[in-house]
């Protein structure tokens, strides 16, 4: 027993050397401390995000732009033949766009002119095109009007992006029904006419054989 009590206390005594030692070895002298803070180098300041850069490609000619718009507002295109000519597009989108021409059709806006100035890559998104798109009608009072829009590639082509084209219905939209043509509104009611005037009743003529009073006594 009690050697059983000796190797117990000798264990003991081992393990708490080792954590002496442990504990000792893993704190640093000052000098070793100094060395390794030096020795650790600043953090770099955090780099700043980077900007999108265009694509080295050319941007596409004007044509290619105009060639897309002028799809879109032709009557004779039907709306589901015009999907591949704007991101995003659902079935829906054929119904908005065969609305989209007839209210410019009934308000007198076709056929439209397009041309498309200062090209340039999207700030937002690098690889769309911007460009200034003035719009010239067949509607009087708003010959001309201009319009900023946005185009993205797709299959080595361009469609119009799903932002823009939802501006452009819209604003189509407004300005058909703006302009279309009002029904009459139904003139005031004609003045009833002046009844007829009846003619006063005639006296009667005196009963035949009536006889008249006399006008003197009798002889």
């Amino acid at each position: 027993m009690h050697r059983n009590r000796r190797l117990a206390i000798t264990a003991i005594t081992a393990v708490t050397a080792v954590a002496t030692l442990g504990v000792a070895g893993c704190s640093p002298s000052p000098d070793n401390a100094e060395s390794s803070t030096s020795a650790v180098a600043p953090a770099p300041p955090a780099a700043p995000s980077a900007l999108p850069v265009p694509p080295s490609a050319p941007l596409p000619p004007p044509e290619a732009l105009v060639d897309v718009l002028s799809r879109l507002a032709d009557p004779n295109i039907p709306g589901d033949k015009k999907l591949d000519l704007v991101e995003g597009s659902t079935p829906d989108t054929a119904a908005a766009l065969d609305r989209f021409t007839t209210a410019a059709r009934d308000g007198g806006y076709l056929p439209m002119n397009f041309a498309a100035n200062d090209l340039a890559w999207s700030a937002t998104n690098p690889s769309d095109v911007v460009a200034t798109v003035v719009v010239t009608t067949a509607q009087p009072e708003n010959r001309e009007f201009t319009f900023p829009m946005e185009f993205t590639p797709i299959h080595g082509g361009w469609q119009l992006s799903q932002r823009t084209s939802e501006m452009l219905l819209a604003l189509g939209n407004s300005r058909g029904s703006q302009t279309a043509t009002p029904e009459p509104s139904p003139g005031p009611a004609p003045n009833p006419e002046p009844a007829p005037v009846e003619p006063a009743p005639e006296e009667s003529p005196p009963a035949t054989g009536s006889v008249a009073p006399s006008s003197g006594p009798p002889g």
